[in-house]
């Protein structure tokens, strides 16, 4: 199962991301995280980068999952279409969404992150917590536009995880009522929720 964790900066993406997989892995399950491909480029390069430098870091996004090797669970700690909403907000550059949009669908789900955590500073990537609404505006119209499902999933630290737990199953039983800010769900779902 490919899922794709989507949200502003500072929403807790990578920490989920790296929850998923630690969970997964722990019940002996093949698990693969595919880290942000800008955080790295950013911590190379020691800047943020310019508007013709966003394709190739939208296409390596999008490169390392397609050659990813086949495990029971891959989770994108982001994908092309935050690449895309981030070149539209900064740039007016619309031209990477059709190529952003067709990998997104390649998704068995994708999970939203919720604006309910506080915004923490994280060097260059950081643009600051005023930029978390329109940047979630933007992801969610893009979203809806491209027909592509998605849950949101809010809450902190083991809630957030038993979310994103719950949208999981929620998938996998055919589910597609959605659902918004899973905070409700108990850490206890987690084990009711182990099945691959």
């Amino acid at each position: 199962m490919k899922i794709a964790i989507l949200g502003a900066e500072s929403t807790g993406k990578t920490q989920l991301a790296q929850n998923l997989h630690a969970h997964w892995s722990a019940l002996g399950r093949s698990a693969l995280w595919v880290p942000e491909v800008l955080r790295e480029w950013c911590e190379r390069e020691g800047r943020t980068p310019q508007p013709h430098e966003q394709w190739g870091i939208c296409h390596e996004q999008a490169a390392r999952v397609l050659q990813a090797p086949a495990v029971d669970w891959l989770i994108a700690d982001t994908t092309p279409l935050m690449t895309a909403i981030y070149s539209e907000l900064l740039f007016a550059d619309r031209t990477l969404y059709d190529f952003a949009l067709a990998h997104q669908r390649l998704y068995d789900l994708t999970l939203v992150m919720g604006l309910d955590l506080p915004w923490v500073e994280d060097g260059l990537q950081r643009d600051g917590p005023h930029v978390r609404e329109p940047v979630d505006r933007l992801l969610r119209a893009a979203l809806e536009q491209g027909g592509v499902r998605y849950q949101v999933i809010c809450g902190s630290g083991p809630q957030r995880l038993a979310a994103a737990m719950r949208s999981v199953s929620q998938h996998k039983m055919n589910d597609q009522h959605p659902v918004d800010c899973v905070e409700q769900i108990s850490p206890n779902d987690l084990q009711r929720n182990q099945a691959p």
